[in-house]
């Protein structure tokens, strides 16, 4: 077994994987933005060919199948690539899962298709890709020369950086799928007003779709709090390490970015550009968090516990 050794060719691969996948979701984006989802009604193929009329709603619900091909062999050719160079054995299987996962994806693309955008299928569709690059990142990540030639880990007291942005993580993809329900369900402009809903702070929750809609408003203040919460702890904590650092203040320009697109959705009664751009910058926001939790994870590690020490004058007792 031959010790991992950073190879820049396995870690560009990685990362032309995951910005791939990063296209495919804003291009997915773009078929739920402009109504195109049932615009090609089979499946696998499109109108029985590979290569239909690319006009109308088919130029974006077509298109999405070829770049969701083109993930997929991107992909395959992953996982490929670490079964023969990489020497550590979870890593290889990191690009097995990320094969099943794009396996798994396509065939939910499929069913959405064929059973005519069910939401349960949809938001699961969508809640899997967001998985997938999250895989996809995360591969990125532990074949970098950041992970790869980390020193010791630094000693921290407290919570753990780390947990603390595991906690954020999870409370981030509670949110993509909450955003997911919205999109699919058709709730997008279930409350037409912002920051305020129907004028006030809380919408009159009699309507299924109300209910989504201002839980996923309630799931983007709990996200930002933790984010914001995430970043600065490590702003204060370890702001002179770059591999820290550079992820934290992107978080945060992605959290204020993604605040002005919420916004621009709402008054713009969810044109096509601002409401696709908000769904690729919640994927950002995701992505950037995996960085940051496994560099926290990598080079930060508890304090040891403090022994105790007797009080002045107290002489320490001994055995027997």
């Amino acid at each position: 077994m031959k010790a991992p050794v950073h190879e820049p060719a396995t870690h560009r691969f990685a990362v032309l994987t995951a910005t791939a996948t990063l296209a495919l979701i804003f291009v997915g984006g773009l078929v739920t933005s402009t109504g195109s989802g049932l615009s090609v009604p089979d499946w696998p193929l499109s109108f029985g060919t590979l290569m239909p009329a690319m006009r109308g709603g088919v130029f974006y619900e077509h298109g999405h199948r070829m770049v969701a091909t083109s993930v997929g062999l991107l992909t395959v050719g992953l996982a490929v690539w670490l079964r023969l160079r990489e020497p550590r054995a979870w890593v290889r299987r990191m690009g097995y899962a990320a094969v099943a996962l794009v396996v798994l994806q396509g065939v939910l693309g499929g069913l959405t298709v064929l059973l005519q955008l069910p939401v349960g299928v949809s938001v699961a569709h969508a809640g899997t890709a967001e998985l997938f690059l999250a895989l996809t990142t995360a591969i990125a990540v532990v074949t970098s020369r950041t992970w790869l030639l980390a020193g010791p880990p630094a000693a921290e007291r407290g919570l753990p950086t780390s947990t603390l942005a595991l906690g954020t993580l999870v409370v981030v993809y509670a949110q993509v799928l909450l955003g997911a329900l919205v999109r699919h369900s058709g709730a997008g402009l279930a409350i037409p007003d912002f920051p305020t809903a129907y004028g006030g702070l809380i919408p009159p929750l009699g309507s299924p779709l109300i209910a989504y809609h201002f839980a996923h408003r309630v799931g983007a203040l709990v996200a930002a709090a933790c984010i914001v919460a995430t970043a600065t702890t490590v702003l204060r904590r370890h702001g002179d390490s770059e591999a820290l650092r550079r992820p934290a203040l992107v978080v945060l320009a992605l959290l204020a970015a993604q605040i002005f697109l919420v916004a621009l959705t709402i008054w713009s009664r969810r044109a096509v550009g601002p409401t696709t751009l908000h769904v690729v910058t919640g994927a950002g926001i995701l992505a950037t968090m995996v960085v940051l939790t496994l560099r926290a994870q990598r080079l930060l590690a508890p304090a040891a516990p403090r022994a105790a020490v007797p009080p002045v004058g107290v002489p320490e007792t001994s055995p027997g």
